[in-house]
């Protein structure tokens, strides 16, 4: 069933499937796949260590969607829809952009890029950019957006270059190779700089403690620049980052890249659905995990409990702002990090290897996902907190671990749960024939690196 005889919509598609959850469960889209990169340059544990070690060059020219905002009334278009606080946000600037539906729901969030007086930048996962990008095409705002879309939608040249620069020795190569003219930057801001003559905008920011910088400038420009890093990299041990290691970043920073976007239920989400056709990532996505629920809505999170309510401006009023007032009074759960008993874990991965009846879920290093979505079912006594999801492998310290949204009462770190692996009664060809596992799991802080690592408390 098609709409004017172009691709169908995704309500089209959910309802086709009895529904949204049986929609996404009977998807046989995997983990996200990083284009445009191999999955190692050396090996992904040394990758992985040289953002906290040394210095590591991590790729986002190809997986990156970017959003361009064009007009004079771009901070107030986007003060209807995101929940943050604009006001100043001046040139130069960036900031992490939230963006919740009419309950109160995440939706998505993502790095918007000030450059100058009337063009702002939206870089992220999809699922903000689309967002913004329908509300642009009903909005009276002087607001104009042009979708930059990343390579899983098609290999071709595309508006900037774009990559970090991150690791303790990540300002000292940032020095040199600028030939001592790097500007002070401030956190979350951007200054300009020449790197083998050709113009480059930093960010400044960090990944593990000390400055880290996000680069990008003109797509043309990109291979002179590469090679000089190439160069003056190697004096330092850079390394460079493939889709293996680049997929754990999220883990240390408690960051959750693609939590499901509160999309797939409610009537004010109903022009949303229609909007989107299946050429939209949100329409092919798959939902994977132990945790087992017909309410699509029960996968939700909310921005309160990921740890985005000190970014929220209580004072206007914005697309969920009523909701997001009622979560915030009752909060009931909180993000934690969950580090994977050890033991258990080379048990379910010597199951899912050796055992022919009777094994496990397979345990993919250094990411375990096999869904875009993924949640795992968190147990204390017996009874449910909350759900498990995005696991990774971490050579920092040889863990395995995965951010947790759990009850208050089960969130101080050190509580012992219980998590369910597995995903019983699979449909999806990504998944293998086996049955559920119980992996003990421990609560530790988020982010885990700057309280665990950076510490040195484990």
């Amino acid at each position: 069933m098609t709409m004017n005889n172009g691709p169908a919509s995704l309500e089209t598609l959910i309802n086709n499937a009895g529904g949204a959850v049986n929609f996404l469960r009977s998807s046989n889209l995997g983990p996200y796949v990083f284009p445009g990169i191999p999955p190692e340059f050396s090996n992904w544990r040394a990758e992985q260590r040289a953002w906290n070690e040394g210095v590591a060059l991590l790729e986002q020219s190809y997986h990156m969607t970017e959003l361009h905002l064009h007009g004079t009334q771009v901070i107030p278009f986007l003060s209807e829809i995101a929940l943050n606080k604009f006001d100043p946000f001046q040139e130069l600037r960036a900031k992490q952009i939230v963006l919740a539906g009419h309950d109160g729901n995440f939706i998505a969030d993502a790095i918007l890029f000030r450059e100058s007086e009337t063009f702002f930048r939206v870089v992220g996962a999809p699922f903000a950019s689309d967002w913004l990008l329908y509300h642009t095409e009903s909005s009276n705002y002087d607001v104009k957006a042009t979708k930059d879309d990343n390579w899983s939608i098609g290999q071709r040249p595309r508006h900037s270059f774009r990559f970090q620069i991150q690791g303790p020795q990540a300002l000292e190569l940032m020095r040199e190779i600028t030939g001592g003219t790097l500007p002070d930057i401030k956190f979350f801001r951007m200054g300009d700089m020449t790197i083998a003559d050709k113009p480059v905008r930093a960010l400044r920011h960090g990944m593990a403690g000390t400055p880290g910088f996000e680069l990008y400038g003109a797509w043309d420009h990109q291979q002179a620049v590469r090679e000089a890093f190439d160069e003056v990299g190697a004096k330092y041990g850079m390394r460079k980052v493939g889709a293996m290691a680049y997929s754990t970043t999220a883990q240390h920073s408690g960051w959750l890249p693609m939590p499901i976007p509160a999309i797939y239920s409610s009537a004010e989400m109903l022009p949303y659905r229609e909007w989107l056709s299946a050429y939209f990532l949100e329409s092919v996505a798959s939902l994977g995990g132990s945790m087992l629920s017909d309410k699509v809505e029960d996968y939700y999170v909310d921005p309160i409990e990921i740890g985005y309510g000190g970014l929220v401006d209580w004072d206007r009023d914005f697309i969920g702002a009523a909701a997001l007032e009622e979560k915030k009074a009752n909060q009931s759960r909180t993000k934690v990090t969950l580090e994977w008993n050890d033991e258990d874990v080379a048990r379910v991965m010597g199951d899912a290897i050796f055992r022919r009846d009777g094994g496990a879920q397979f345990i993919a290093m250094p990411m375990p996902m096999y869904a875009t979505f993924q949640a795992d079912t968190l147990l204390r006594n017996g009874n449910i907190t909350g759900f498990s999801t995005w696991p990774g492998f971490t050579a920092l310290n040889n863990k395995m671990i995965s951010l947790g949204i759990v009850g208050l009462d089960d969130a101080e770190p050190g509580t012992e749960l219980a998590m369910l692996w597995g995903e019983p009664g699979s449909k999806r060809a990504t998944v293998d024939a086996h049955s559920l596992r119980e992996i003990r799991v421990k609560v530790a802080p988020a982010p885990y690196f700057d309280k665990v690592f950076k510490s040195g408390k484990q």
